[in-house]
């Protein structure tokens, strides 16, 4: 909709011109006069002044407020010879929403030397929302929150772990301290033939495997003189273990030192081993188990030694 508007129909009988007798006439227009938020819209002002009078538009709305110009001013003057008449054009945009009024500013009419002032008066516009209106009419349920247990039930759980917690960590350290229990009777060697069993089952000769044929041999002769004999723990070497041996131990020394050096060589040096070599150091593990076992059950431990008590002269 355009409104042209007579708003201005001044007199310069005070300025004392010869134009006196003139008048300058200003009008505005809005199209639409109804618009969305970012829709562009356009303003008119025209102007209509004396023959020969020089107008000096408004340079538009600043930037930053809640209607900005698209682009700079337009300006087109009109045929006619008894006075001149020009139109600026502002294209605009609003941001707000709501009733808004355009400020474009204050415009000069100059004549005969005078500058006149003239106030552009604001121009309204109706600012609408780009969002539709809400057409179901359901209210959204409010957020739920988090899932929370009883507040007294999380110390309680709390709690019961720090004690299991503590519970495994005593366990542990007793069992720790606890020494080892050393087998007695038949127990180590029913624990060895027990594994010798096993091991012929796996037919590892069979399969080529000579060399773990006699690593496992050896480790289970290994267990069996730890579990008879305190001081041969299974953490120390061939050296190590033949070194604490003592002379009087019921280890037949002369036939343990050359299956501990050709297990040895094989396990750590990778030298190969035959099929016969690799049974006859198995037979000879088994027969050291069947030995010391032999001389563990018939060795008479010695009897304490007992002082005799002095005659008295």
């Amino acid at each position: 909709m355009i409104a042209l508007a007579l708003l201005l129909a001044l007199q310069g009988a005070s300025q004392g011109s010869p134009h006196d007798s003139a008048a300058v006439q200003m009008g505005t227009s809005v199209m639409p006069d109804t618009v969305t938020v970012g829709e562009h819209f356009v303003v008119r002002v025209r102007v209509r002044a004396p023959k020969g009078a020089e107008i000096g538009f408004p340079v538009g709305p600043d930037s930053g407020v809640a209607v900005e110009a698209v682009d700079p001013r337009r300006e087109a003057q009109n045929r006619d010879t008894t006075a001149v008449e020009r139109t600026a054009t502002y294209r605009l945009v609003a941001w707000t929403v709501g009733a808004q009024r355009v400020t474009l500013g204050t415009l000069v009419v100059s004549a005969g030397g005078v500058d006149r002032r003239f106030e552009v008066p604001a121009i309204p516009i109706v600012v609408k929302s780009v969002r539709p209106a809400d057409s179901t009419g359901k209210i959204p349920r409010p957020a739920r929150s988090v899932m929370l247990a009883p507040p007294l039930l999380w110390p309680w759980i709390a709690g019961a772990l720090v004690l299991l917690a503590l519970a495994l960590w005593m366990l542990r350290r007793m069992l720790r301290r606890r020494p080892k229990e050393i087998h007695a009777g038949t127990g180590a060697l029913a624990d060895a033939e027990r594994d010798f069993a096993r091991i012929d089952e796996l037919a590892l000769i069979d399969a080529g495997e000579r060399g773990r044929y006699v690593a496992l041999h050896i480790d289970v002769l290994r267990e069996y003189l730890a579990a008879r004999i305190p001081e041969a723990a299974r953490s120390l070497t061939s050296t190590e273990l033949l070194a604490v041996l003592s002379a009087d131990a019921p280890v037949p020394l002369p036939r343990l030192v050359p299956v501990l050096a050709a297990a040895d060589l094989i396990k750590y040096a990778d030298r190969p081993v035959t099929a016969s070599k690799a049974r006859e150091l198995a037979s000879e593990s088994r027969g050291i188990v069947g030995a010391v076992e032999e001389a563990v059950l018939h060795r008479v431990p010695a009897a304490p030694t007992t002082s005799k008590p002095e005659k008295a002269a």
